[in-house]
């Protein structure tokens, strides 16, 4: 049974994706996929690799995610100039930002129309539409 290993399903998602399984895609896959649609920065994901013991450096993150992102693993969700972060959630939605505590949240793709776009210039198409709604103020929810 593939659950009896614990690498297995991250070693399957990587397959289907066509990325070699090195040990770093490994277990930063294991971190990112094993516990459910998470938002992450590299430096948060490189604090978490280090806190469990594997050896990785802040450079080889930012790979592997750009890697996991270019491959459809994830979507990357730029904030601002100073702040990204990739999602596991890679299905049509947009995001809520907290400003004050950097939280960033899911809103479901059904629930924001999006109407009166420009026509795309000629030779290119609309790939995909981001909505972040900047929120002020508390919030008890972070993902």
């Amino acid at each position: 049974m593939t659950q009896d290993r614990p690498y297995s399903q991250t070693l399957a998602r990587l397959r289907e994706a066509g990325l070699r399984p090195t040990r770093q895609r490994l277990a930063l896959g294991r971190l990112l996929f094993d516990g459910g649609d998470r938002h992450v920065t590299a430096e948060a994901l490189h604090d978490e690799a280090q806190a469990v013991g594997v050896s990785v450096s802040l450079a080889t993150v930012y790979n592997t995610l750009h890697q996991f992102t270019e491959a459809g693993l994830l979507r990357e969700v730029v904030v601002d100039s100073a702040r990204t972060y990739f999602d596991t959630n890679t299905s049509d939605h947009h995001h809520f930002f907290v400003e004050n505590s950097g939280a960033l949240m899911d809103i479901d793709g059904d629930r924001i129309a999006i109407s009166g776009l420009p026509e795309a210039p000629e030779g290119t198409n609309v790939a995909r539409v981001d909505v972040i709604v900047r929120l002020q103020g508390a919030t008890r929810h972070s993902g």
